[in-house]
């Protein structure tokens, strides 16, 4: 067995107090998230996402955060990727942000609803061109023969679509994770870490600290 025992870093955060946090998660996690664009240097956005299978069998990915309003987060995929068909069998997930320069995670779990058509045609149409091209030519989580086979299919789509605006494949579109439970957590000295849930209760965020 390897060991890294020594692989780890102290956390050296000001105390997170609970009078200092809102009310709402959401506008908690608006205010962290805006600081973590400014300070981390690649994909603040990125989180860890969870799905399951309708027997409980777990997978996690990392994906890119689009947006995030009063009610959850936003995200886009393929509608016939592994983790759209567990959202379809087990339409609940769970989410984190780890943000190193900041000492900061954000933790989420809710309920997965779709998005709109005309929400998910509004984002697509706004991605860059090649993005859009990608959508069409990946078969996502579908095993494929080699990396040539891939790119050829962006060459037809691009060329199918060469003078023509770029429609949204109808197996695309956006997915929307209503929390229940959020959790904030900072990293302090000695591991013993600011950690506080919000769990959503008859409309209401019931707040309370938690031991690290």
């Amino acid at each position: 067995m390897k060991k890294y025992f020594n692989l780890r870093r102290e956390y050296d955060s000001p105390i997170l107090n609970f009078r200092d946090l809102k009310t709402n998660p959401l506008e908690q996690f608006e205010s962290w998230f805006n600081e973590a664009i400014i300070k981390e240097s690649f994909e603040p956005n990125a989180m860890a996402f969870a799905t399951a299978t309708k027997d409980g069998s777990p997978m996690v990915r990392f994906l890119l955060l689009k947006a995030f309003d009063h009610e959850g987060f936003i995200f886009f995929t393929n509608y016939e990727s592994r983790k759209s068909e567990h959202i379809k069998e087990n339409p609940y997930g769970s989410l984190a942000f780890y943000w190193p320069s900041l000492q900061q995670q954000v933790r989420a779990d809710g309920h997965i609803v779709l998005l709109s058509d005309d929400e998910s045609d509004k984002y697509f149409h706004e991605r860059p061109h090649i993005s859009k091209l990608s959508a069409w030519a990946s078969p996502q989580s579908k095993p494929i023969p080699s990396r040539e086979y891939l790119d050829n299919l962006k060459k037809e789509y691009k060329k199918k679509y060469n003078n023509f605006r770029i429609p949204r494949p109808e197996f695309w579109g956006g997915f929307k994770l209503l929390p229940k439970v959020m959790e904030f957590w900072q990293g302090r000295p000695d591991r013993l870490h600011d950690r506080f849930e919000y769990r959503l209760t008859d409309d209401f965020w019931d707040k309370k600290r938690l031991a690290p």
